[in-house]
C-alpha cells in the first residue's frame, strides 16, 4: 500500500516537530505489512526562514524515504487541486490521507467555495488515478472559533458539506471515506497554539486515519494507543 499525506501546517509540520505523519508512519510499519509512504516533498517549515526547508525532524531516525508528503504551511484544498494530479501521477498512491480545511476558511474562502475546491481536487486525484482512496479529515476548530462565532459556524458549514460531497462521490473503484474528529481532540491540550498539534494531539490525528482505514475498508488495524 502506498500512501500520500496531504495538508496544510498540521500536516507538514514545524522544524523540531514529530508531526502526525511521523505517528502515521510508526502505526503502518507496526502493522508488519508492506507499505510505502510516497510524495513530492520531505522537508517541515522553518519559522524563521519563513519557507518549508527544515530537515529538523524531532525524531532525527526518521528515515527520508518515509518523510515524503504533499502538505504546505499556509495550503489549504484550493492550492491543492492544481497539484495532486501530477502527484499521483507521478507517485502512484493507493491512498491519500488528507487534512485540509482550516486555512482555506482562516484565510481564503467560505465554506460553499471550499466544497468546490474538495470536489475539484477529488476529480482532479482521479484524472490521473481513477482507482485512488481517499480519506479525509473533518475540519478541527483552532482557538479562533471561540472568539470569532461566525468562523466556529463556517467550520461546522464545511464539515457538512464535505460529508456531502464524499457521499455524492463516493465509488467502489475509488472510494471515499470522511474519517470522525479525532476523539478527545482538544485544542487547548492537544496543540502548541491553539492550532498546531503537539504529541497528543499527533497521535491523536494518526488514530482517526488509521480507525478510519480500519473501520471503513478493514485496512490495517485500529491504531494503538500512544
Amino acid at each position: 500500500m502506498r500512501y500520500l499525506f496531504v495538508g496544510d501546517s498540521m500536516t507538514v509540520g514545524a522544524a523540531g516537530d514529530y508531526t502526525w505523519r511521523y505517528r502515521m508512519w510508526q502505526h503502518l510499519r507496526g502493522l508488519g505489512e508492506p507499505f510505502s509512504v510516497v510524495g513530492p516533498r520531505v522537508t517541515l517549515y522553518d519559522r524563521a526562514a519563513e519557507a518549508a526547508v527544515s530537515s529538523d525532524y524531532a525524531d532525527p531516525g526518521f528515515p527520508p524515504h518515509a518523510r515524503r508528503h504533499l502538505a504546505g504551511w499556509g495550503e489549504g484544498w484550493q492550492h491543492m487541486v492544481p497539484l495532486i494530479g501530477e502527484a499521483v501521477r507521478d507517485h502512484r498512491p493507493d491512498v491519500l490521507l488528507i487534512s485540509l480545511g482550516l486555512i482555506d476558511l482562516g484565510f481564503y474562502s467560505d465554506a460553499e467555495r471550499t466544497a468546490v475546491h474538495v470536489e475539484r481536487f477529488v476529480a482532479a486525484a482521479r484524472a490521473t488515478g481513477p482507482r485512488v482512496r481517499m480519506v479525509l479529515l473533518p475540519v478541527i476548530p483552532n482557538t479562533r472559533a471561540d472568539l470569532d462565532p461566525g468562523f466556529a459556524d463556517e467550520c461546522a458549514e464545511l464539515n457538512v458539506r464535505m460529508a456531502k460531497v464524499v457521499a455524492d462521490h463516493d465509488s467502489p473503484e475509488s472510494p471515499l471515506l470522511l474519517a470522525s474528529r479525532p476523539e478527545g481532540y482538544d485544542v487547548l491540550l492537544d496543540t502548541y497554539d491553539g492550532t498546531h498539534p503537539n504529541s497528543s494531539g499527533e497521535h491523536k490525528l494518526a488514530a482517526a486515519f488509521a480507525d478510519a482505514m480500519h473501520q471503513g475498508w478493514g485496512v490495517g488495524a485500529p491504531y494503538a494507543a500512544a
